[in-house]
């Protein structure tokens, strides 16, 4: 297994062609992809040659990055997969989306949360990111409130050129970290953990 981080309870690994169930199974799922698709699922035909080809591509075109399969630490089962990838052509790598994709019997775990965080922290300290994003559509509740746990704040509602698919009347929400909010947040939080 290529395990690229651990937390307390997930392993994330570079995806490898042997995943191809894992992911057809995750975007099978309407409820899973509600508000990326409107719940239509992705064919397995697009996952065998678009999607899963485009992730393993990533972790070439930038290193240190991808979309990481997310397992967890006890017992390997597959909850989906947690990504950090820089924006297509910055150079340097300053700015980063995150984002994260769960199996359903996986929801309202703190999974996303867990594995965001350790996303987070590494971009910002061992990657030396200025900023991390992470858009969802404003009427997923469950997405956004993920985001504001791992400390992200809001920053704009956009309305994309997409097709319209149920809730997209309310648009895009986009939400972002600093370093320096991390930074600050990182010692607020080791002087907590020291009192």
């Amino acid at each position: 297994m290529d395990i690229f981080l651990e937390t307390d309870r997930l392993v994330l690994r570079r995806f490898a062609r042997s995943d191809l169930e894992l992911l057809v199974e995750l975007d099978s799922d309407p409820e899973v992809m509600r508000h990326l698709t409107g719940g239509r699922t992705t064919p397995r035909s697009h996952v065998e040659t678009a999607v899963l080809p485009a992730v393993i591509r990533e972790y070439t075109r930038h290193p240190g990055f991808g979309t990481f399969a997310t397992h967890t630490k006890a017992d390997g089962e597959f909850v989906g997969w947690c990504m950090l990838l820089p924006e297509q052509d910055e150079d340097p790598k300053t700015e980063a989306e995150l984002g994260y994709r769960l199996r359903k019997p996986a929801w309202g775990k703190g999974y996303a949360v867990e594995g965001s965080r350790a996303l987070i922290d590494y971009g910002f300290a061992d990657r030396g990111l200025r900023r991390i994003f992470a858009e969802t559509m404003a009427v997923n509740g469950r997405s956004r409130r993920v985001m504001e746990k791992v400390g992200l704040r809001y920053e704009y509602t956009y309305f994309p050129p997409f097709a319209p698919i149920e809730g997209s009347e309310h648009g895009e929400v986009r939400y972002v970290l600093d370093h320096a909010e991390w930074l600050t947040a990182s010692q607020r939080k080791n002087l907590h953990e020291q009192s």
